[in-house]
């Protein structure tokens, strides 16, 4: 499986929790989850947004843990807003037009799952991608084409009901085609001022997600730590599993959940897919 994380709140340098900590990103791409041994070796990926609207993207097929390119720019930005991610491929090719986080305009996109049995069903979704959207796909996973399902189906507008409207149609597609359990996905999604996070499968199984605790709570906890004190009251990071071990810094987002991190409270609500 793949692993992401994504940042909102005050500007930093991304190296601090792609690189930085005790269990960073870079530290995950050496394996698959904590029990296992494989890899996300299959190419890595750094989305932010800095001076203008349309986000900036590093990309490579590269395994993360040996780009030096990504620890150079991931220690030169800064910025507010960003998603970063490693892969495990599923089926589709090493390639870097495959690595997230994938564009769009103003949007990014990344995703840890599958969709099951993809190349039975992949024609029959990529039919239902508006032809607007069509030209702008550049790779061949089932991620990137999850992202530009939900585009097609609101997103831009409704961004958590055009997540749900897009699981909705991959189950129904899947279903259809005999698939028992067709969807398994965390997915990050901003539009550069907010943060969508939505942890959802269509089996008892589903990908963890966790998001880190109010920074004043944290102050709190962990008076004489320093590292808390240039992030600002709202900044979160959402992750596919924990990037520290300190007690109290992250909650686990429940499944069939949606989370929207923005400046002031967070909003979670149910993740309830329903065919467009």
């Amino acid at each position: 499986m793949c692993r992401w994380l994504g940042y909102h709140g005050s500007p930093i340098e991304p190296r601090e929790l792609v690189h930085d900590t005790t269990h960073s990103l870079i530290e995950q791409s050496r394996r698959a989850a904590p029990d296992m041994a494989t890899a996300n070796g299959d190419g890595v990926g750094l989305g932010w947004y800095g001076l203008r609207p349309e986000p900036a993207l590093f990309r490579s097929e590269s395994p993360a843990w040996g780009d030096a390119n990504l620890r150079e720019v991931a220690g030169e930005v800064r910025s507010g807003l960003f998603l970063a991610h490693v892969r495990a491929a599923t089926g589709t090719p090493v390639q870097q037009t495959n690595c997230h986080p994938f564009r769009y305009r103003n949007w990014l996109f990344v995703h840890n799952g599958y969709i099951a049995d993809f190349d039975r069903i992949r024609r029959d979704l990529l039919l239902a991608v508006s032809p607007e959207l069509f030209g702008a796909i550049g790779g061949s996973t089932d991620s990137e084409l999850m992202f530009f399902l939900a585009l097609t189906f609101g997103m831009e507008t409704d961004p958590i009901g055009g997540l749900e409207r897009m699981a909705g149609f991959v189950e129904a597609v899947g279903h259809a085609a005999g698939i028992a359990e067709p969807l398994q996905m965390t997915v990050g999604v901003t539009d550069g001022e907010r943060l969508h996070a939505a942890r959802y499968a269509s089996g008892p199984v589903v990908n963890t997600l966790y998001v880190s605790e109010e920074v004043e709570s944290l102050r709190s906890l962990y008076p004489d730590d320093e590292r808390w004190q240039h992030f600002a009251e709202d900044s979160r990071a959402v992750v596919s599993e924990p990037l520290t071990d300190l007690p109290g810094l992250w909650h686990e987002v429940p499944a069939g959940t949606a989370l929207t991190v923005q400046k002031g409270p967070d909003v979670e609500r149910p993740f309830r897919p329903a065919p467009p």
